[in-house]
């Protein structure tokens, strides 16, 4: 069995072939192993190798196919769900549920417009009200969390951390408001974090962009905390704009 280390260096491309999609077997090149499968998926059902309304063969059995553990499968097929493409039913398995990814992703209880519309309302200002009003001790949190997400490998434990950095960065404000707010878009900022980094490879920019915010806020400077945060939305809405577009 491959490490996780090693499936994350891993790319899949799938292989030409008469054969149905199902006895088919990728062939790997170099990229994460998660990505590969997610490609390899879409591939399939954007050609109608899988067909809307077919259910996908269980975990385990994609997990032979690709050659994966079958945590890189439910990563995979974490972000297929992200994009509207699947649904995986408890107890049922997974089922194909279109065959394009929509021009609007349904992200949690919300539209992935409806988030990006309403991000900057609360993060940017929180961003400066931070800078303004940060303790020393969410000064240091904020470090904290920066530097884990530079140095961690696994996927899931990186989003958890952008989520939770959102978070601390809304506490930091001082404003009640700002962290409910920034709660309530939890649910649906992460699995678009994880989509983005998974397809888009956002998490080195991201990582960038997250250490300029706290940088900003440890110096006390609202406006550069301001304009760091704008700057990763911005960064988060091309991505999503070309994610959908692609």
């Amino acid at each position: 069995m491959k490490s996780r280390a090693a499936e994350d260096r891993c790319y899949c491309r799938p292989v030409a072939s008469s054969d149905s999609w199902t006895t088919g077997r990728p062939e790997f090149t170099r990229v994460s192993a998660a990505a590969a499968v997610l490609a390899d998926l879409r591939n399939a059902i954007e050609r109608g190798e899988l067909a809307v309304g077919e259910r996908l063969p269980p975990e385990a059995a994609l997990a032979g196919r690709y050659g994966v553990s079958r945590s890189v499968v439910r990563e995979a097929l974490r972000s297929s769900e992200t994009l509207g493409l699947t649904r995986t039913k408890t107890g049922r398995g997974t089922f194909v549920i279109a065959d394009r990814v929509p021009t609007e992703l349904s992200v949690g209880n919300y539209t992935s417009s409806e988030i990006l519309e309403a991000r900057p309302h609360v993060e940017i200002p929180a961003a400066g009200l931070a800078a303004r009003r940060r303790s020393p001790a969410q000064r240091d949190e904020l470090r904290r969390l920066a530097d884990e997400m530079n140095a961690v490998t696994d996927p899931r434990r990186w989003v958890d951390l952008d989520a939770t950095l959102h978070a601390a960065v809304a506490r930091a404000s001082g404003n009640r408001v700002f962290v409910d707010l920034q709660a309530t878009m939890a649910s649906a900022l992460s699995p678009q974090s994880e989509t983005l980094n998974l397809i888009a490879r956002r998490r080195q920019a991201a990582n960038r962009e997250h250490a300029e915010i706290v940088a900003a806020i440890d110096e006390g400077s609202a406006e550069r905390a301001e304009a760091a945060m704008s700057a990763h939305l911005d960064q988060v809405r091309l991505a999503l704009e070309t994610l959908v577009g692609s």
